[in-house]
C-alpha cells in the first residue's frame, strides 16, 4: 500500500513538473505589440480575466482579420484538427484507424463542394472569409515560436488556410443540422427485417405542444413500393458507417426571447443553451468582441468561421437552435444490369459521375513516414453513392445521399452580413440567404420587437414525407422546388409576449409543406412553457434558472404508471414507493432520476428486441427522437402487442416488462436504490484532445462532474443508449442577454477560451458552468476597460 501511495505521489510530481515546463513554452502573447502585413489600421485587443478578447479596429475587414489570427492564437489546434475532420484527412494524423471515417467525409464532399462554392462568391462575400484566413496565415507564418505545443506532440504543421477550408467546416456544421438520414436508415433497416406494415408501428410520431389539432399523423402522397422491404442493408458496412459516427454539429438546443411586457427591465431578454458534444477541451465556441467605429458586437463562433453565429450587437439579439428541417433524402438506385458503371433511371441507362480522392496515411513503415490510397467515389444526378452493392429481387442496388446546400449555393452565405445587421429586417434579409445550415433563429430589438425564424432551404418533395428512402425508377425529379423563406417556419411580435424553439415540432397541421419527421420529443418546449406561465414578469436571473431547470415531463407521465406496476411485485415494491413519491426533477443527488432512466431503457429494449434483435433494437433505441415520442404513446394507450415478448408462449403485460427491467436494474445498481445517486452514473467529462483514454486523461483534462438534468429536460444531459449514463450533449454555451443591459451580456461556456494545453484559461470556466455561477461578456467600453487583464496591439508592418 505504501508502496502504490509513493508511485502515485512521484506520477502526480512529474505531472506538476510536466505541467510547469508546458506552460512555459506553450504560450503566446497577449500583452505588447505585433506587426501584421495584412492590416490597413492599427487594432487594439483588449483580452479580460477570462482571456476573451474584444477587438477595437478602424474598419470591418481589419476586425475580421484580427478575429483570424487571434482565434489562431487561442485555438489554431482544434481549428486544424476542424479542418482536417471536415475534409477527410484526419488520417494524416491519426493513421489507418481513422482511414474509414476520411473515406466517409470524402464521399460526402464538404471540401469539394466548398471549393465549387469558393469560386461563386460575390465580391463581398469572398473578402469577409479571406480576410479571415488572412488572420490566421499572419499567424501561422510569423508566430511559429507559439504555435501550439499539442502539433509537435501530434507530429502534425498547421497548414495555411484557404476560403474553401473555411467553406468546408462550415458546410461539416450545417451537415448535421439537415436532419434525418440515420432516421432514413433506421426506418429502411426496420422495413428488412420485420416488413413494411410492422415497421410502420413504430415510425417515429412528432406532436407540436402549440397545435391541439395535431393528430400525429404526416401526411404522404406515395405508396410504399414493396422492393424496399427486400433489400439487405444491414451488412453493409459502408452504409452502416454512416449510421454509427455521430455529427459534432446536429444535436439539439433550446432559445427563447420574452418581449418587453414580460420583462423586469421592460426589454426583451433572449436566452440560448446550444446542445452539442463539449467534453473535448476548450469547448466548440470562441467568444470574442468585433468593435468597429458606430458598431459594436459580442458572441460567439465555431473556430474556423468568422463573424458570430449566436450574440448580440447595439441593436439586436440572436441566437440558435436545431431545426432539423429536413434537407436530405436517401435515394435507392439501380444499377444498369448490362453495365456496371452506369444506373437506370427507368430504361435511361447513365454513367455514374467518378471523383478519385487520394488520402494521406500515416505511416511509419513507409520511408516519408506516409502511405497513400485512393478511393473511388460514384455520384449520380442526386449525389454519392453511400453504400456498398446491395442484392434486391433482381437487379443489384444501391444508396445515394442528397442534400440541399449542395444544390443552392449562391454568391452569400449571409453570415458576413448577420453580425452587421442594425435591425430584425436586415438580420432577416442575411438569414435568407444562409442556406446551408437548418437552424431556428430567435432575435430581439431595442425597440422591444422579437420573433424567430427557420433559415435553410427545404425541398418540396412529390411525395411529400421523406421517413424513409424514395426508389428512382424514372428521369422525374422527386424534388419539385424549394419551400421560400418567407414560409419557413416563424413567428414574429406573437400576442402571448414569447418565443421559443427546443428542436420540437413547431408547424401546425395546416402548414401546407413537409418540413421534417425528426424532431425532439415536447418535453422540454412544454416545460418551457410552464414556466413562462408561471408569473407576470421575469427578470435575467429567472431565464438563468430556467436553463437548468432540471423537470422531466416525461417522467411525468411515465413514472406513475412504472410506480404502479414496481409496487405490484414485491422485490420491486420500494423502487415503485420511491418513484410515487418523486417529484419528477432530475437533481443529480437523488435516485429517483437513476431508478426512472435505468429502469425506462431497459423497458424500451426489452420491448423491441424480441421482434428486432438485440443489433437492431440497440441501433433504432440510439436514435432517440426516433421513437421516444411513440414509445410514450404506446405506454399511454397501455394494449400495444409490442410488450408482448414473441420468445414465449405467454402474453406479457406493460407490468411484466417494467418488473424485468426494474428486476435487471436492481441487480446492476444494487438491492438498495436509497442509495442510489443520479449524478453518481451521469456525470460529464471533459478531456484534452491530445489525451482521451489512459490514467493521464484526468490529469490533462477537466475531470468527471455529476450532473442534473437528462435528456428530456431544460437542463439537457443526453447520454449514448448503448453507453449510459455519461452524458455526452449538453449546453456547449449559456447565453442571456437582456437588451435593457448595455454593460453586458451573461454567458458561460464548459471549459474556457483558450485551447492551449494548461493555459489558465483552458478550463477555468468548468467549475462555474457546472455550479451555475455567472460569468459574463462585456459589451460597453467602460466594461471592457474595468474587466481589462491585457493589452495587445496589433499594427500594420
Amino acid at each position: 500500500m505504501k508502496l502504490l501511495k509513493w508511485i502515485v505521489a512521484i506520477i502526480i510530481l512529474i505531472v506538476m513538473i510536466f505541467s510547469f515546463y508546458l506552460s512555459g513554452i506553450n504560450k503566446f502573447q497577449r500583452d505588447g505589440e505585433i506587426k501584421l502585413s495584412c492590416l490597413s489600421a492599427p487594432v487594439k485587443v483588449i483580452r479580460d480575466k477570462k482571456g476573451m478578447p474584444y477587438i477595437y479596429a478602424e474598419n470591418f475587414a481589419d476586425a475580421v482579420k484580427a478575429q483570424g489570427f487571434i482565434t489562431a492564437q487561442d485555438r489554431l489546434f482544434q481549428m486544424e484538427l476542424t479542418k482536417l475532420f471536415s475534409q477527410g484527412r484526419l488520417s494524416e494524423l491519426a493513421g489507418y484507424k481513422t482511414f474509414n471515417l476520411d473515406k466517409k467525409m470524402r464521399t460526402l464532399g464538404f471540401h469539394r463542394m466548398a471549393k465549387k462554392h469558393a469560386k461563386i462568391l460575390n465580391a463581398s462575400a469572398r473578402k469577409f472569409y479571406q480576410n479571415y484566413a488572412d488572420g490566421i496565415n499572419e499567424y501561422i507564418k510569423t508566430r511559429r515560436e507559439s504555435h501550439h505545443f499539442e502539433f509537435k506532440l501530434a507530429g502534425i504543421k498547421p497548414g495555411l488556410w484557404a476560403v474553401e477550408d473555411i467553406l468546408s467546416i462550415l458546410y461539416y456544421m450545417g451537415w448535421g443540422s439537415a436532419a434525418n438520414l440515420k432516421s432514413e436508415i433506421v426506418a429502411l433497416m426496420l422495413i428488412e427485417k420485420l416488413g413494411f406494415k410492422k415497421a410502420k408501428e413504430i415510425f417515429p410520431i412528432n406532436i407540436n405542444p402549440d397545435d391541439p389539432s395535431d393528430n400525429l399523423t404526416i401526411r404522404s402522397n406515395r405508396g410504399m413500393p414493396d422492393s424496399l422491404s427486400l433489400l439487405k442493408i444491414s451488412n453493409d458496412k459502408k452504409l452502416m458507417t454512416m449510421l454509427r459516427q455521430n455529427d459534432a454539429y446536429g444535436i439539439g438546443s433550446n432559445n427563447w426571447v420574452v418581449s418587453s411586457k414580460l420583462s423586469q427591465n421592460n426589454k426583451p431578454i433572449l436566452a440560448n443553451d446550444p446542445h452539442l458534444d463539449p467534453r473535448m477541451l476548450p469547448g466548440p465556441w470562441y467568444p470574442s468582441a468585433i468593435i468597429i467605429p458606430g458598431h459594436r458586437a459580442v458572441g460567439v463562433t465555431i473556430p474556423g468561421i468568422p463573424g458570430m453565429i449566436i450574440g448580440r450587437n447595439n441593436n439586436i439579439a440572436f441566437g440558435v437552435t436545431n431545426s432539423y428541417s429536413d434537407a436530405q433524402d436517401l435515394y435507392i438506385e439501380t444499377i444498369d444490369p448490362d453495365n456496371s458503371n452506369n444506373y437506370l433511371e427507368g430504361n435511361k441507362s447513365i454513367p455514374f459521375e467518378t471523383v478519385i480522392e487520394r488520402i494521406k496515411i500515416k505511416d511509419k513503415e513507409e520511408r516519408s513516414g506516409f502511405a497513400f490510397k485512393n478511393i473511388t467515389v460514384k455520384l449520380t444526378k442526386r449525389g454519392p453513392v453511400i453504400s456498398g452493392i446491395i442484392p434486391g429481387l433482381n437487379t443489384k442496388k444501391v444508396i445515394t445521399v442528397r442534400w440541399s446546400p449542395y444544390e443552392t449555393m449562391s454568391g452569400s452565405t449571409g453570415i458576413e452580413d448577420a453580425i452587421k445587421s442594425n435591425s430584425i429586417k436586415e438580420l432577416k434579409n442575411a438569414l435568407s440567404r444562409l442556406t446551408v445550415v437548418m437552424l431556428n433563429f430567435v432575435f430581439a430589438d431595442k425597440k422591444g420587437n422579437i420573433g424567430w425564424h427557420t433559415t435553410g432551404k427545404i425541398p418540396i418533395r412529390t411525395q411529400r414525407d421523406s421517413i424513409v428512402p424514395f426508389e428512382v425508377k424514372n428521369s422525374k425529379d422527386n424534388w419539385i422546388g424549394w419551400i421560400p423563406f418567407d414560409k419557413m417556419p416563424g413567428s414574429y411580435n406573437p400576442a402571448k409576449g414569447w418565443v421559443g424553439t427546443c428542436n420540437h415540432k413547431t408547424v401546425s397541421g395546416e402548414y401546407p409543406y413537409y418540413i421534417s419527421s425528426f424532431f425532439s420529443p415536447p418535453y422540454r418546449y412544454s416545460r418551457l412553457k410552464e414556466l413562462l406561465s408561471s408569473k407576470q414578469k421575469f427578470s435575467l436571473n429567472d431565464h438563468w434558472k430556467f436553463q437548468r431547470d432540471t423537470k422531466n415531463l416525461l417522467a411525468e407521465k411515465i413514472a406513475p404508471i412504472m410506480a404502479k406496476a414496481l409496487l405490484s411485485f414485491k422485490d420491486t415494491e420500494k423502487l415503485g414507493e420511491m418513484l410515487s413519491k418523486w417529484n419528477y426533477m432530475d437533481n443529480k443527488e437523488n435516485p429517483e432520476p437513476l431508478i426512472f432512466q435505468s429502469v425506462y431503457i431497459k423497458f424500451a429494449f426489452n420491448t423491441f428486441k424480441d421482434e428486432m434483435g438485440d443489433g437492431l433494437a440497440k441501433s433504432m433505441l440510439n436514435v432517440w427522437y426516433f421513437w421516444q415520442s411513440r414509445l410514450e404513446q404506446m405506454i399511454l394507450q397501455g394494449n400495444s402487442a409490442w410488450f408482448d415478448d414473441t420468445t414465449t408462449r405467454e402474453k406479457e403485460t406493460i407490468a411484466y416488462i417494467f418488473h424485468r427491467s426494474a428486476s435487471e436494474a436492481l441487480r446492476e445498481f444494487g438491492s438498495n436504490p436509497e442509495k442510489w445517486e443520479w449524478g453518481q452514473k451521469h456525470q460529464l467529462e471533459f478531456v484534452n484532445p491530445i489525451m482521451r483514454k489512459g490514467f493521464l486523461k484526468s490529469l490533462l483534462g477537466g475531470g468527471s462532474h455529476p450532473m442534473s438534468g437528462s435528456g428530456e429536460t431544460l437542463y439537457r444531459g443526453i447520454y449514448n443508449f448503448k453507453n449510459p449514463f455519461y452524458a455526452e450533449i449538453t449546453a456547449s454555451l449559456r447565453m442571456v442577454a437582456d437588451m435593457a443591459d448595455d454593460d453586458k451580456v451573461l454567458a458561460v461556456l464548459p471549459g474556457g477560451v483558450c485551447g492551449r494545453l494548461f493555459d489558465a484559461h483552458n478550463t477555468d470556466q468548468i467549475e462555474p458552468f457546472m455550479k451555475g455561477d455567472k460569468l459574463y461578456w462585456w459589451f460597453s467600453d467602460r466594461m471592457i476597460n474595468q474587466n481589462k487583464e491585457y493589452l495587445l496591439k496589433l499594427v500594420p508592418q
